[in-house]
């Protein structure tokens, strides 16, 4: 998946700005595709050089003018051959996981400050994802949601990013204890 596939996605939603993107970015693709606004500003002008977005400006009177993107046919045909084609699994590649494997020959209290800030990192996820969760649903029970929302691909995406933040930090509390518990023994021992 390419960055252009995000935000040809992102615009499924109505014109935006490349700041409201960057924002929305953050704020709900950052679960499952990450990038700098530098990244999306570069994106966005070679998705509109090809024909896939339009760009128009909005004079303001006290601020810079501001250009909104909106998708074009061209976009969305190339978005329906997107969802269309076989997506490959992602593969992990995490620098904490390979410190946790070499854990018992290197610094295990680094690591374990590690994985304690990992957990942190999850934790706080989960809530910013849980609020964004509520605000989707509006009141509405999930239920609800489902049955008359336009649009429910954001919605579950979250979800994934829920279940997958929700499961580091499990993972993050299970190492620290399998950790704590091997260190007692060691010690235990000597």
């Amino acid at each position: 998946m390419s960055l252009r596939n995000a935000v040809m996605a992102a615009l499924l939603d109505g014109e935006s700005s490349g700041y409201d993107l960057a924002k929305a970015f953050d704020a709900s693709v950052a679960n499952f595709w990450m990038c700098t606004p530098q990244q999306l500003y570069r994106e966005l002008d070679r998705m509109e050089a090809d024909g896939l977005i339009a760009a128009r400006v909005v004079e303001q009177e006290r601020r810079p003018n501001k250009r909104l993107f909106s998708l074009t046919g061209k976009g969305a045909e190339e978005l329906t051959r997107f969802t269309a084609a076989q997506h490959k699994p992602t593969a992990i590649r995490d620098e904490l996981l390979v410190a946790v494997m070499a854990a018992d020959r290197g610094d295990v209290e680094a690591v374990k400050a590690s994985i304690t800030r990992r957990r942190r990192w999850a934790e706080a996820k989960v809530e910013r994802y849980e609020r964004l969760r509520a605000k989707l649903l509006g009141g509405r029970t999930e239920q609800e949601f489902l049955a008359t929302a336009e649009r429910v691909g954001p919605y579950l995406t979250l979800l994934r990013g829920l279940s997958f933040e929700r499961d580091n930090v499990r993972w993050c509390a299970r190492s620290l204890t399998v950790l704590e518990r091997r260190g007692a023994r060691l010690d235990a021992a000597t």
